[in-house]
């Protein structure tokens, strides 16, 4: 059983007991993996261990049981007594008679031709993978190289295609309308046979392999989500290399699946038993279950969207809206940097956040939180935080391979100059209240405020914690194919993506980052700023006692913080205006070269676009109305932008080279009230 289904079911076991003092302090000790008599009633609970991620399973458990109670009421007040009272007022509450009864428990059949719709996660990372999305062009995957010994590529292949068989979202097909279903399986293992290669040539080609797979974007309309390979080496020696698209498995489904690929490569005789659901079933009854909290939650996010802060400011060398595609390499390239806490230090990390009332998780949060402040342009922002809500309505659930992440937006707050432990405090209430109202997700909340400003709003900089669930490559999985030597993760419309993830009985802390997008120095300079304050939590006790500093170098002034920035827009202006103004008082500077050689004048194209703008508003187009612009890029291109713009309404790029079910969908979402294009391309 994996750690994830190993929490949910020390806190599920005992479903549908009645909530005694005798019944909710067993269900607290089995998930603090403590004997009842050992919880004090008034005992601060994360004091004695408690993380987020108890706290959601033992919400979710009593929620099932009928109970009302919601992850915020227990953050409340984390002691016994006050959970016990809690719990004990409440009267039982009904099923919904709209949700739908549990699986049956007889195997699931893929049906290759039935469709369903992606999940929210799956949708954004759908979006953001295609060229000409802001920080697109990258799909969002797992790569990651086992280093072993006499992995036998026979036993592997016959392994990998039981593994696909077992897992239908291995074989999953994403069409162009945003659906997907289960594919036929293929054949996943290739094999590098590197033995008699020259040492040199061989580690070239290891090199070769590494990059190409770490900057892979395949094709996931045709099934290939998961990939994997054999490289044979001297001496005996092999590396595993294992891909795996967001799109068909968060982070646990890479441990899901590698826990699997280790049994039945080890004991081909002895089969997994079936699982009663798949990764289908599992959303239409998720979407079900979480109908009446998400139009809650949503309306909760909907209120605070005019406080909500935006993405740090960060010395970038580029626009993080600027629109990237594949072909970008220097926009696209990812590279890891990382840190690896040892079993003691990570042990004396957690008593300290402990002794102040503090989860680990949260301590590292403010930790990065921090050195993201140092070097941003304002000391309060977004940051974007995974969640993995996998709803464990039935054991199964924690054997399944395919997307149950969400996200939640945190407002770090860190203006004021508060010791360590207050800020993180501070950071920690503001993060269980997102949580709390998390049925509505981090993408979504994207969404409303890019509607509520018109134009695309990123939260760029990412944040995940995985304490608590486990360790991703048990140490089964590296008996069975070798330790981790490269592990690696991209995803579109992030250029920052942090990492804490337990490995070898300690803490891995990874930042992934688009090296390209960021000014040169910085991110190696932050990530030594972070590190090294992580270090004084550790081994200074006065570190959580007094406000951080010292995180800039004496090398790197405030100033040097800032000055790679892209210039802030001037308020209430937009971008047409100021153009506009331009070709007023500058009329004959040239604003296009074409690709024949010819040019356009600032003022010539101001005229056009403003005859543009008197079309649209001729044909109905409206203040605030969306148009749909489908034209090849070039001079007609800008002209039209500008012209919609000056018409007072929005725009919505289709390209030319759309397919036509992707078109349609486009104009749907976008609620175009026309569209814009020329002879040529009118029967699109």
């Amino acid at each position: 059983m994996s750690d994830e289904a190993v929490v949910q079911a020390r806190t599920a076991e005992g479903d549908r007991a009645p909530h005694t003092p005798d019944t909710v302090r067993e269900a607290v000790a089995r998930a603090l993996e403590t004997g009842p008599q050992e919880l004090d009633d008034d005992r601060d609970l994360f004091e004695l261990g408690l993380d987020s991620l108890m706290l959601m399973s033992l919400a979710g458990a009593w929620r099932r049981e009928g109970s009302a109670v919601t992850f915020q009421d227990l953050t409340r007040t984390p002691t016994l007594r006050a959970w016990t009272a809690l719990l004990g007022r409440e009267r039982r509450a009904e099923a919904p008679a709209t949700a739908p009864s549990a699986p049956s428990g007889e195997a699931v059949t893929d049906g290759p031709s039935d469709s369903f719709p992606l999940a929210t996660m799956q949708h954004a990372y759908w979006i953001g993978r295609q060229d000409g999305q802001p920080l697109g062009g990258v799909a969002a995957h797992f790569y990651v190289e086992l280093d072993g010994q006499e992995v036998d590529p026979g036993r592997l292949d016959t392994a990998l295609r039981a593994l696909v068989l077992r897992h239908g979202m291995l074989r999953a097909v994403f069409d162009e309308e945003g659906r997907q279903r289960f594919g036929p399986p293929g054949a996943p293992l290739t094999v590098h046979d590197l033995r008699d290669r020259d040492p040199q040539d061989a580690e070239s080609e290891l090199e070769l392999l590494r990059e190409r797979n770490t900057h892979a974007r395949p094709d996931i309309t045709a099934g290939d989500v998961f990939r994997a390979a054999l490289c044979l080496l001297p001496d005996g020696r092999t590396r595993l290399q294992i891909d795996l698209d967001m799109m068909a498995g968060d982070a646990l489904s890479l441990r899901v699946l590698l826990s699997d690929l280790r049994r039945l490569y080890d004991c081909p005789e002895d089969q997994p038993r079936a699982l009663a659901l798949d990764y289908r079933t599992y959303l239409a009854e998720h979407d079900a279950r979480r109908k009446a909290e998400r139009e809650q939650h949503a309306a909760w996010w909907r209120e605070r969207l005019p406080e909500l802060p935006r993405a740090p400011r960060l010395p970038t060398t580029v626009d993080p809206l600027t629109p990237v595609s594949a072909g970008d390499t220097t926009l696209t390239h990812s590279r890891r940097l990382h840190h690896w806490l040892g079993p003691a230090d990570k042990a004396a990390l957690i008593s300290a956040a402990r002794r102040h009332g503090i989860t680990p998780a949260a301590a590292l949060a403010t930790a990065f939180a921090e050195v993201i402040a140092a070097w941003s342009d304002s000391r309060r922002f977004l940051l974007n935080l995974p969640l993995f809500d996998r709803e464990m309505f039935t054991p199964d659930v924690a054997g399944l391979v395919g997307d149950f992440s969400s996200s939640v937006l945190l407002d770090a707050d860190m203006s004021a100059s508060l010791p360590f432990s207050r800020q993180a405090r501070g950071l920690q209430e503001r993060l269980q209240e997102g949580i709390s109202h998390g049925a509505y997700g981090g993408v979504e909340v994207l969404r409303d405020l890019a509607r509520a400003e018109g134009a695309p709003v990123l939260a760029p900089v990412v944040y995940t914690s995985a304490i608590g669930l486990g360790e991703i490559f048990e140490q089964d999985v590296q008996k069975s194919f070798g330790r981790p030597s490269w592990i690696i993760s991209q995803g579109p419309q992030v250029h920052l993506d942090a990492q804490v993830t337990e490995l070898d009985g300690g803490l891995l802390l990874n930042w992934d980052v688009r090296d390209g997008v960021f000014e040169a120095g910085v991110p190696d300079a932050a990530f030594d700023a972070y590190r090294r304050l992580i270090t004084r939590l550790i081994t200074d006790p006065g570190t959580w006692d007094r406000p951080v500093d010292g995180l800039l170098a004496p090398d790197v002034l405030t100033r040097r913080a800032v000055a790679a920035l892209p210039p802030t827009p001037v308020p209430d202006r937009a971008l047409h205006t100021r153009f506009f103004r331009l070709a007023e008082t500058d009329p004959g500077r040239v604003a296009v070269v074409r690709p024949d050689g010819g040019t356009l004048t600032y003022g010539e194209l101001a005229d056009t676009a403003r005859r543009t703008a008197a079309l649209l508003r001729r044909h109905g187009v409206r203040e605030g109305d969306t148009v749909a612009l489908t034209l090849p890029k070039g001079a007609d291109q800008i002209t039209a932008v500008l012209g919609i713009l000056a018409a007072g309404a929005a725009y919505a790029p289709v390209g030319v080279e759309q397919p036509a079910v992707r078109r349609e969908r486009i104009h749907s979402v976008a609620g175009a009230s026309a569209v814009l294009t020329d002879r040529e391309h009118a029967p699109l």
